[in-house]
């Protein structure tokens, strides 16, 4: 059988780190065994569903590299077939109409509260051999309900958590289509994983509830039952659940705070599923060696210093090239025009072990290229009496000086050894004068990053105050 999963949200809003982690772990199911992922859109929700959260979810699974080889589909567009079934199974006897109305729905479940039972539709409408029917009632739009069994039990064996029974006497007659016609959310997903051939349903676990009903009407329409897997909650930091401060925000966000797709998506993997000992690895490596059975029933936790880690990882590895190319938009985004001296390749591959993401290293890189006024008393603090007449020694030294790093920093080594002083003492106020920083790679590496003239003015004006 050919392994076809999908991945299905709902465009009620973006798509976040929950709703990522399940599309990457069926998009690589599915790679991993030469099958096809479909993505679906399930906006049966009128109201809550927007062309901009649609365009969310497709901007974050493209920005992830999750390819669809099927899809987008939007349930909206399917609703004659959904119709179509539901005409079906009004005429098998697996559904009926139901003319309960709201009012008398709800004081059915508090009397059922009352008498401390579970709260459930109780049947009235339910068609049984021998039994009388209320009259059908003028001025009430009757619902669909699914004509659940009432007996037995309902179970599967998921993927994740293993053995699932539910007493099919647990289970009320679902609606599958509301009192204006349309189809609900539990109705729609079988009829489209049944026509579109899904053989293995990877989603969160708080779909385990949803499973016997939407497992029953699979059985009624003689569909193919896929196989389930559901996978735990993700937790944040401290262990209580996951919130826009932990992260459970956009996937574009992690975009827009700096952290590259390679890092977000082998983080992601982690998150439940590991492969031995192993932490960082290729999106063709993950593929690879991806399954369903080492991923844990217990929740994951979000751990925001190790996707710092990773992403710190991965700006490590790439290009300086590449890397400056991510680097450039976000400081032309600042309004600051990035001029060809310095390269910014140079710089980027000087700072780029000392932080986490590109907006840090966007961070690091803005004062090669904007006119710097270090803060006063920072400036005040490295100034030093014996400093100054070191850096005007400096500076004139540096006026004839061989531009390259080993010449620099030999000028350096002469100019303290002249002056009695120790390293720190000239290379802190350079520091702070050259970056606004006291924190920054080795002087004579940051020095020659800059063109002479820009060293030798930004010298003078911290001197001349």
């Amino acid at each position: 059988m050919t392994v076809r999963t999908r991945f299905a949200p709902s465009p009620t809003g973006y798509l976040h780190i929950g709703g990522a982690r399940t599309a990457l772990f069926s998009w690589a199911y599915a790679r991993k065994h030469g099958g096809t992922f479909i993505l679906r859109i399930e906006d049966t929700d009128v109201e809550r569903s927007t062309p901009e959260a649609v365009q969310a979810i497709l901007d974050g699974m493209n920005w992830l590299g999750l390819d669809y080889d099927e899809g987008p589909f939007y349930q909206m567009q399917r609703m004659p077939r959904y119709k179509e079934v539901i005409q079906q199974m009004l005429a098998s006897g697996h559904a009926y109409y139901c003319y309960t109305s709201p009012a008398e729905l709800d004081a059915m479940r508090e009397a059922q509260r009352a008498r401390g039972e579970k709260p459930r539709y109780d049947g009235t409408w339910r068609p049984e051999s021998g039994k009388t029917l209320p009259a059908i009632p003028e001025g009430i739009k009757p619902v669909i309900r699914f004509k659940n069994p009432t007996e037995g039990v309902v179970a599967w064996d998921d993927m994740v958590k293993g053995r699932i029974e539910f007493s099919n006497s647990e289970l009320d007659d679902l609606i599958i289509a509301r009192s204006d016609g349309t189809p609900t959310y539990n109705f729609c997903v079988v009829v489209d994983d049944w026509d579109m051939g899904i053989t293995q349903v990877i989603r969160g676990d708080d779909h385990v509830n949803n499973t016997p009903r939407q497992i029953n009407i699979l059985t009624a329409l003689g569909a193919t039952v896929p196989n389930y897997a559901h996978l735990s909650m993700i937790l944040g930091d401290d262990g209580t659940k996951l919130s826009k401060r932990h992260g459970a925000v956009s996937v574009m966000q992690y975009d827009e705070d700096g952290y590259l797709p390679e890092a977000v998506i082998n983080y992601l993997a982690r998150l439940g599923w590991s492969h031995g000992d192993d932490e960082v690895f290729s999106v063709d490596q993950f593929c690879q060696w991806f399954d369903l059975d080492h991923i844990t029933p217990s929740a994951a936790q979000f751990n925001t210093e190790k996707l710092k880690w990773l992403n710190n990882h991965y700006m490590k590895q790439m290009d300086n090239e590449a890397l400056a190319a991510k680097v450039r938009p976000r400081l032309e985004a600042r309004d600051i025009t990035v001029g060809n001296s310095p390269a910014l390749a140079s710089v980027v591959g000087l700072y780029k072990e000392r932080v986490s993401t590109l907006n840090e290293l966007a961070d690091a890189a803005e004062v090669f290229y904007i006119d710097l006024h270090p803060d006063a008393a920072l400036m005040e603090a490295q100034l030093s009496a014996e400093a100054i007449p070191a850096l005007r020694d400096f500076a004139a030294r540096l006026a004839t000086a061989t531009w390259d790093a080993p010449s620099i920093s030999a000028l350096i080594k002469e100019v303290i050894t002249q002056h009695g002083l120790k390293m720190p003492k000239l290379a802190m106020p350079l520091r702070v004068m050259l970056t606004g920083q006291t924190q920054a790679p080795s002087v004579d590496a940051l020095v020659v990053l800059f063109p002479r003239e820009m060293v030798l003015q930004r010298i003078e004006k911290n001197l001349a105050k």
